[in-house]
């Protein structure tokens, strides 16, 4: 299934796993969304082959998907490949989003383990090695949990609250405090690029799959450089495609609302009919609770609409089969 993928989006089929480690080293992936980071990327860079310079027993690949950026990352990117021949760029015509990014190098990635991650520094490349050991010890997907991070009070509290009602409510086991930064072994890759849909939550996919699932607790740094690429609207974004792509609890919720409000309006019912006749003196002629019911039915529709409207939309989405992604050029060393 995975290779009928790779011959979809014109990519070649990677070889088979080596059939004798003592052949030649393991192939370790690294896949590196990029955008906008023309600041940091080359101080990344050298921070990522310093790290891997500590474990010269395996042979590394370096995947950095040009998400398109428009700050001369490219032209940076194109650097670093004419100076390091494990690295491949790949560049998108246009921004298509992190997810899709990810997507892309994995879909690129031909390594016995692919490790994610994104290329600000506040993933540390020395807690890859440590994930690489557990994956050498049995762990076919090692996912790095923050226990530590270095964000605002306000992002800090909303992440905190949005993973555990995520997990709450979702229908598969979601690790909490946990982003994209995460090694998944050959077979948990070549699983995890069957999965196409285009309102992608990888932490939610790659929790559904199963497969020996450990975590690795580790400290988030600081970004280097540049600003966050994941400004409120996209990390709200994010967060609805996660609850509306793991969970129905949206849609539960509203049938819970429509008995709520059906119980509220027999009770102004059963009000309205007892005043009018055991107390006529006193009713008016109800304007206000008019008003009252006609605000909140109008409001509690409004948003049931919504919800049903974004599962309306995946639908639309997903029915249309168009291409995830779409790559202007593949950089290697030898063409940089």
């Amino acid at each position: 299934m995975s290779d009928t993928i790779r011959h979809e989006v014109g990519i070649p089929v990677p070889q088979q796993a080596r059939t004798s480690e003592a052949e030649s080293p393991q192939l370790i992936s690294y896949v590196l969304p990029v955008y906008n980071e023309a600041e940091g990327i080359k101080h990344f860079h050298t921070e990522l082959t310093d790290a891997v310079a500590t474990r010269p027993e395996f042979d590394y690949e370096f995947i950095y998907v040009n998400d398109g950026s428009a700050d001369g990352s490219l032209r940076i990117l194109q650097d670093i490949s004419k100076n390091d021949s494990r690295v491949r760029v790949v560049d998108f015509a246009r921004n298509f989003g992190h997810q899709i990014a990810i997507t892309a190098g994995l879909d690129y990635a031909a390594g016995e383990a692919v490790i994610v991650m994104d290329t600000d520094l506040q993933d540390p490349p020395r807690v890859s090695l440590q994930m690489i050991d557990a994956w050498l010890a049995g762990a076919e997907v090692v996912q790095a949990r923050r226990r530590t991070r270095r964000d605002t009070p306000f992002k800090r509290a909303t992440a905190h609250t949005y993973y555990r009602l995520l997990r709450s409510c979702s229908d598969v086991d979601i690790p909490v405090d946990t982003g994209d930064f995460r090694l998944l072994n050959r077979r948990a890759a070549e699983e995890l690029r069957t999965f196409r849909e285009r309102s992608r939550f990888i932490r939610g996919m790659v929790a559904s799959m199963g497969f020996n699932q450990q975590e690795l607790l580790f400290d988030r740094d600081e970004r280097v450089a540049g600003e966050t690429k994941y400004p409120m609207r996209k990390m709200l974004r994010l967060a609805a495609d996660g609850v509306t792509g793991f969970s129905t609890a949206p849609l539960k919720l509203i049938t819970r609302m429509g008995f709520a409000t059906l119980a509220l309006a027999l009770l102004g019912i059963i009000y309205s009919v007892t005043l009018r006749l055991f107390f006529p003196e006193v009713t008016v002629s109800g304007w206000t609770m008019l008003m009252v019911v006609m605000l909140f039915l109008g409001g509690l529709q409004m948003l049931s609409l919504g919800v049903i409207g974004s599962y309306i939309g995946r639908i639309y989405s997903e029915v249309q089969q168009r291409p995830l992604y779409v790559v202007r050029d593949v950089i290697r060393h030898d063409q940089a």
